[in-house]
């Protein structure tokens, strides 16, 4: 099935996951979603995933508490196909005041918004993840 927005499907896919308690979900391969996907890693939002390039896949790991609830409370797409949502460093939103995370599509690749805040770059905002 093909979709036009690679990023919504990543989260569409993340979020109905999440909410049937799977333990794991398979994606079909981009570059953006990697780089998404290694923010949400090293954010601890995800357990781990794994990328085969020569089927054109990605297994996404979800991460549980131990009385299996998803870590992830949420995901939400900000900037869409439709409407963009390019956004100045000051603007950054801190998504559940530090407990959350926004990524960001910058000059300098896909960063976190704490680091973008950092580097003072701003950028389109993609998505939150909290």
């Amino acid at each position: 099935m093909a979709f036009n927005d690679p990023i919504a499907e990543l989260l569409t896919k993340i979020r109905n996951a999440k909410d049937a308690q799977h333990r794991y979900v398979d994606l079909s391969f981009s570059k953006i979603k990697v780089k998404i996907l290694e923010m949400l890693k090293s954010h601890g939002f995800i357990e781990n995933f794994l990328v085969n390039e020569k089927d054109f896949k990605i297994r996404v790991f979800l991460r549980y508490t131990k009385g299996r609830e998803s870590v992830i409370q949420n995901l939400k797409r900000e900037s869409t196909s439709g409407l963009r949502q390019y956004i100045g460093y000051r603007e950054i939103p801190r998504v559940f005041n530090g407990m959350g995370l926004a990524i960001l599509s910058t000059p300098q690749g896909i960063l976190d918004g704490e680091t973008a805040r950092n580097l003072k770059v701003g950028g389109e905002l993609v998505c939150t993840v909290w």
